[in-house]
């Protein structure tokens, strides 16, 4: 119960921070710029956090065993996160983040079934093929006009 309340809270922050970001980039009048802006921040809080929470250096050993594909994560954070800031001042932040999430539901069940990455492994059954389609028909209705 921790974990999914953590979880919600996550993606209450996240769709907070969507609306906020979009609305810089407005007042910049460059999404982009808010982007990087954003980041920016990012990487002095997370790079601070991660000194903070660091035991030990990591060793070259440690470093040679990432499989060079992890290192280009950041490349579709900034996608992702730059869709975002632009889509969210034409869309608006709800039928965004309702597509999006979408998008995150479908690509993550298709993750799990697989077990990309080496995450656990949870196939995709007729009930979770149904929460999907349920899901999609929420969408649907939400964003009906």
């Amino acid at each position: 119960m921790w974990f999914a309340t953590l979880a919600i809270t996550a993606g209450a922050a996240i769709a907070l921070q969507a609306g906020m970001n979009a609305q810089l980039g407005i007042l910049l009048r460059n999404s982009l710029l808010a982007t990087a802006i954003v980041f920016g921040i990012s990487c002095l809080v997370t790079t601070g956090a991660a000194f903070t929470a660091l035991r030990q250096p990591l060793s070259y050993s440690t470093l040679q065993t990432v499989p060079f594909y992890l290192w280009f994560g950041g490349l579709l954070s900034a996608f992702g996160v730059g869709m975002f800031y632009f889509l969210i001042p034409r869309m608006g932040v709800g039928p965004m983040m309702s597509f999006a999430l979408t998008g995150q539901i479908l690509v993550a069940m298709i993750s799990s079934h697989f077990g990309w990455f080496d995450l656990p492994q949870r196939p995709v059954t007729q009930i979770r093929g149904l929460g999907v389609v349920a899901l999609a028909a929420g969408i649907l209705l939400i964003n009906w006009e």
